[in-house]
């Protein structure tokens, strides 16, 4: 339902325009206060279209306002309903307002356009600011047929924040400016633009739509260990900017926003919280019918319980599967390998570790096997050598706990896999990653049976040397202890040999 302020002078005038079209009235609700929910005003023979803060539409400003004739208030009405042939049949009466829908539309499906010329005329009118503002915008969300650097996109916004006629065309070429520079990684220069533009404006709602960008930016700089004000400023900034497209009935934004929820509430251990939030947005994404979008909530929420199943959880490692099997609906080989890849790293893992009855271990650990494959076949020592090293270490990890195969030792399999990893973990550039992967191929050697004496030497030395290694390599007292640990049993070992 799009909402319109009409003035009472032109009310017959206008529900004679819209009853022109077969059954639009239907979808317009025509009020006589002026609010903010209105899209536009009708007032003083004009039409006033109000700013498209909610994104359904690229940020660009049309004429405003334009005269209140039949065709303009119907390619607008239209605009805002999203029916592109009635927008173009009603504007071609107007060829200046007919081009910039042409520029709309262009914007909206990525179709190549030509980079506009800087303003140089009307200083100090709408017209200027508007002008320099959609130069910024086609700039920088269009496909421009010519190299555009981030110089020349960062310099019209600032332009257009210049010469805006009030705080609130500021805020609005300021929120755009920020979103450039985010994506650009100049976080401070972001939250520079943003909270000036705050302090600018009176508006809630304008407040909430500023902070819809900021919190991003904060959420980019928290990084463990968790700075607990920053987090705290995040998820309060968040929670600001949830309440506010609640209110609209934004339900898309919103329910990209509950997944940041989720994460946040997950970087403070509120796992019930977290798992709140995104099973919320798994339904809203349900409900709207975008299937990409839901795959990758239920990725996050696969991630979310397979984290919480390794921390100890097992009981997750049910849910944190259905999760992604959910995902690979969409996640495919073909159209995603990279998040295929590692939905098959996890399920590897997760396939291992589930709990269920012995007699239905070999069907879990040939499954587990064959995600594993899939992760490898992917994330090569070539293309992903890190990513390749933390699979190995978690398909030894695997191995490890498979039932024990007539055909092969799983565990000196085990040991080849971590070898792989040790490869790529150097001393040098991955000590930590490095230490628990030597821990776990100690565990592993332990289990190894050599009856001969030659190779029982070899092994024997090889888990003294590693053993050795890890003390040299880091400092905590924990770790330190498990390879002390180590080295006494192999001391025991060498005086019954």
């Amino acid at each position: 339902m799009l909402s319109i302020f009409v003035e009472s002078e032109h009310l017959d005038t206008v529900s004679t325009i819209i009853s022109t079209e077969n059954r639009l009235n239907e979808l317009i609700d025509i009020q006589m206060i002026e609010s903010e929910n209105c899209k536009l005003s009708i007032k003083s023979y004009q039409i006033h279209q109000s700013l498209e803060w909610s994104e359904n539409l690229p940020p660009f400003l049309l004429i405003n306002p334009l005269p209140l004739q039949s065709s303009n208030l119907l390619c607008i009405i239209f605009l805002y309903l999203g029916n592109w042939e009635k927008v173009y049949e009603h504007s071609a009466n107007y060829p200046e307002l007919s081009d910039e829908i042409d520029l709309i539309n262009r914007l909206s499906f990525g179709v190549s356009i030509k980079a506009p010329a800087e303003p140089i005329n009307n200083f100090g009118t709408f017209d200027h600011y508007r002008r320099w503002h959609n130069r910024a915008v086609i700039l920088h969300y269009g496909g421009i047929d010519t190299f555009i650097g981030d110089h020349q996109i960062k310099i019209a916004y600032e332009k257009a924040i210049e010469t805006a006629p009030t705080a609130i065309y500021r805020a609005f070429t300021a929120k755009n400016l920020a979103t450039f520079l985010l994506d650009s990684g100049m976080l401070i220069e972001a939250e520079t633009v943003l909270t000036n533009s705050l302090k600018e404006v009176e508006s809630s709602a304008i407040q909430a739509e500023l902070k819809a960008v900021l919190y991003g930016i904060w959420l980019q700089n928290l990084t463990v260990p968790y700075n607990y004000t920053l987090l705290e400023k995040t998820k309060q900034t968040l929670w600001e900017v949830l309440q506010h497209y609640e209110n609209q009935g934004r339900n898309l934004p919103l329910g990209l926003l509950l997944v940041d929820a989720a994460q946040i509430a997950n970087f403070t251990d509120s796992f019930a919280e977290s798992l709140g939030y995104i099973n919320r947005a798994i339904k809203i994404f349900t409900e709207e019918n975008v299937p990409e979008l839901e795959a990758n909530a239920q990725y996050r929420k696969g991630v979310l319980l397979f984290t919480w199943a390794q921390n100890g959880n097992v009981q997750f490692y049910k849910g944190a599967m259905e999760a992604y099997q959910e995902a690979l609906k969409t996640f495919t080989q073909e159209s995603t390998p990279d998040v295929f890849a590692e939905i098959q790293h996890h399920l590897g893992v997760i396939y291992s570790e589930i709990p269920d009855e012995a007699k239905k271990k070999s069907i879990w650990a040939a499954v587990s096997v064959s995600s594993f494959k899939q992760a490898l076949a992917y994330f090569t020592l070539q293309t992903h050598p890190y990513e390749y090293a933390t699979i190995c270490n978690h398909y030894a990890n695997a191995l490890t706990k498979y039932p024990e195969a007539k055909l092969t030792d799983n565990y000196r399999k085990a040991l080849d896999f971590y070898e792989e990893a040790l490869f790529v973990r150097t001393p040098y550039e991955y000590p930590y990653e490095r230490t628990l992967t030597l821990l776990n191929y100690l565990e592993a050697c332990w289990q190894v049976h050599e009856e001969d004496p030659e190779k029982q030497r070899k092994l024997f030395e090889d888990m003294l040397t590693k053993a050795e290694e890890i003390k040299s390599l880091v400092n905590d007292e924990k770790l330190i202890a498990e390879a002390n640990n180590h080295l006494e049993k192999l001391a025991e070992l060498a005086q019954m040999l």
